[in-house]
């Protein structure tokens, strides 16, 4: 693939995302696309082999942004509760930071796929395995380094903590109340202060 046309597969796909996180696989139509990108539906096609190729790689494009900002979040200098802290301060503001994704990937990808795109719905499912994955290994470590103690394992403290975050994440879009994050945050604050810090 020559430069150019990495550039203008790189230029659909950064384009494109938003649009399909916004208004869904069988809610984004051609038309809704050629219009975002300025370019015909042959140009499309010429990039992407159909339009579940284009919305997977719109999908990954997302996802790859938001697990890029959790790795970064999680990768300070400090102990695993710092980690943890940073994090939840993150999602504090996650409504504003998926703003130009077009809301949560997760959560609009995740609940548009799950009846009418396999591949999609199974690519967000593994998104959230690696989220819990990234909040179970600094919790196992909390645990090595005697930071912290844990009434469960660390990967079912850390699916219980995201399905908290990520309901909270769904409450805030559906009532469009910012307040439904922001209290499920300091309420989780609070919990790993009270709770497992030791």
């Amino acid at each position: 693939m020559s430069g150019k046309a990495k550039k203008t597969t790189a230029f659909i796909i950064e384009t494109v995302a938003p649009v399909f996180n916004k208004h869904g696989y069988i809610g984004t139509s051609m038309s809704d696309l050629t219009e975002a990108t300025g370019l015909t539906k042959g140009a499309l096609y010429g990039n992407f082999e159909n339009k579940e190729a284009l919305a997977l790689s719109a999908f990954e494009y997302s996802r790859n942004i938001l697990l890029n900002a959790i790795d970064e979040q999680l990768a300070i200098e400090g102990k695993s509760l710092d980690k943890l802290f940073n994090l939840i301060k993150f999602y504090r503001k996650y409504d504003i930071f998926t703003l130009p994704l077009g809301g949560c990937p997760i959560l609009n990808t995740g609940v548009d796929a799950q009846h009418n795109n396999k591949l999609l719905a199974a690519a967000s499912r593994e998104t959230i395995k690696d989220i819990e994955g990234k909040i179970a290994l600094i919790l196992e470590n909390g645990v090595n380094n005697n930071e912290i103690h844990l009434p469960v394992t660390p990967l079912q403290f850390a699916k219980q903590m995201y399905t908290m975050i990520q309901g909270a994440v769904a409450m805030s879009t559906i009532t469009n109340d910012r307040k439904y994050l922001l209290n499920t945050v300091a309420y989780l604050e609070v919990l790993i202060k009270k709770e497992i810090k030791k």
